[in-house]
């Protein structure tokens, strides 16, 4: 199993965030929080249930 919820943390602590969004849907994803990286993979979802995980992360 990918650690996408890892990968994702540990890419935000190396600085490779650009921004970050929430939108109403993304693909399959309603509602969706987008998270824009300066690398590859550029863009990340995360869905709804991880939301406050998140957004404590990005208020740092």
């Amino acid at each position: 199993m990918y650690p996408y919820h890892n990968k994702i943390k540990q890419r935000i602590k190396n600085g490779e965030l650009i921004k970050y969004e929430f939108v109403e849907k993304y693909k399959t994803i309603s509602p969706c929080l987008l998270l824009y990286f300066s690398t590859e993979p550029y863009i990340r979802p995360i869905r709804e249930h991880r939301f406050e995980e998140y957004k404590e992360i990005l208020a740092v």
